[in-house]
């Protein structure tokens, strides 16, 4: 151990001392985990309970956990208050695959405890209704998500079988986005989604050619491997950049930040949680950078999105799954009581019921739990 390790524990340890209040009805008593995977996509997604001893449960969903995740969060989860969410944060660094689901729970504990929506307890809504932006599985799926009533559209960026691929490459995408601005509405947005496959040559002529389309943004169009590289594809264009849906550690954002080499972060919600994003948007506020949270789980965190939506200045726009098949979509309708995953004129209403919103379906989960 590091001497800056040895002086960051000894002020931890201070700082777990004043959160001690001997028995707290909303002590963490237990902690159960549903692997869960949509039979046609292939989607996988967790779904966690605690328990508390005052009886109130609470949920959150993550990334598939590793066993060594599950058992380190039983032992730092089991005895913490609930309401201590920023301390339970920091314990569970090393176990990275579970913290956001227990973020999730433990801020439902607390709505439900206080009896309102999770954005009432963070200090109240920004907005009143968040706006949709639904992940196209390909040209075909663009009716299916406009009868949804989305009006916002990601649309994956062709594949491309040679790196450097040049004008060929960027005729194919532009196209692309050419059908899919024909067939859509015309109040209609869309952002193009690079993965982070291209080489920044590529990046450079496809933001380029895309600037009269308008685009939302331009989504992952490199790897964030080098932040020179980055900044130099945004000096390029006027075509807006996201980034950050692979990104794990605060500093990664504010290095793009600092770089200014990025106009849309994208934190992913089931890496980071409720608490870990708002501390991202917050430094992100202070560039006048907006935020559009990175999300293909389940419908548990997109109940969680629609909260964290809500507590956020800088926020743009919500990721939301539109599983394309039935089968996808009769399971994610199953899981809660009421889906928050209903749209209208491109936009998701608050849930107004305490905690994240919603009533999970146990029965439903034990019948689609993955087994091992």
């Amino acid at each position: 151990m590091t001497l800056v390790e040895a002086r960051r524990m000894r002020l931890q340890q201070g700082i777990t001392f004043q959160t001690r209040s001997g028995a707290d009805p909303l002590e963490i008593s237990d902690l159960k985990l549903w692997p869960l995977r949509e039979p046609k996509s292939g989607r996988r997604y967790t779904i966690l309970r605690l328990d508390t001893r005052s009886g109130l449960k609470g949920y959150g969903e993550c990334a598939p956990v590793s066993p060594a995740d599950h058992q380190l969060a039983r032992k730092l989860a089991i005895g913490s208050p609930a309401t201590a969410y920023e301390i339970l944060w920091r314990k569970l660094a090393a176990a990275p695959t579970i913290r956001a689901a227990i973020n999730m729970a433990q801020l439902d504990i607390l709505g439900k405890h206080a009896k309102a929506p999770v954005y009432q307890v963070l200090g109240g809504p920004t907005r009143f209704k968040v706006r949709g932006l639904a992940p196209l599985t390909g040209p075909a799926s663009l009716d299916q998500a406009q009868a949804a009533g989305f009006k916002a559209f990601a649309v994956p960026a062709p594949s491309n079988e040679f790196r450097n691929a040049g004008k060929s490459y960027v005729q194919k995408v532009t196209t692309l986005m050419d059908r899919l601005r024909r067939a859509a509405s015309s109040d209609a947005d869309f952002v193009l989604d690079g993965g982070g496959t291209m080489v920044p040559g590529d990046a450079q002529s496809i933001a380029a050619a895309l600037e009269r389309f308008h685009l939302l943004w331009f989504d992952e169009p490199s790897r964030v491997a080098n932040v020179g590289v980055i900044k130099k594809v945004a000096s390029e264009s006027v075509t807006p950049l996201g980034f950050g849906r692979t990104l794990r550690e605060p500093g990664e954002f504010q290095d793009l930040l600092r770089e200014d080499a990025v106009d849309i972060l994208r934190p992913d919600l089931s890496l980071h949680g409720i608490s870990q994003i708002r501390r991202i948007a917050a430094t992100a506020e202070t560039y006048y950078i907006a935020v559009a949270p990175y999300h293909d789980g389940g419908p548990l965190a997109t109940a969680a999105a629609l909260q964290l939506a809500a507590s956020l200045p800088n926020f743009f726009i919500q990721q939301i799954p539109l599983p394309a098949d039935p089968a996808d979509r009769e399971m994610r309708a199953a899981l809660l009581s009421s889906t928050p995953e209903t749209i209208k004129d491109g936009f998701a209403p608050l849930p107004t019921a305490p905690g994240l919103g919603v009533i999970v379906n146990e029965p439903a989960l034990d019948r689609y739990k993955e087994v091992a």
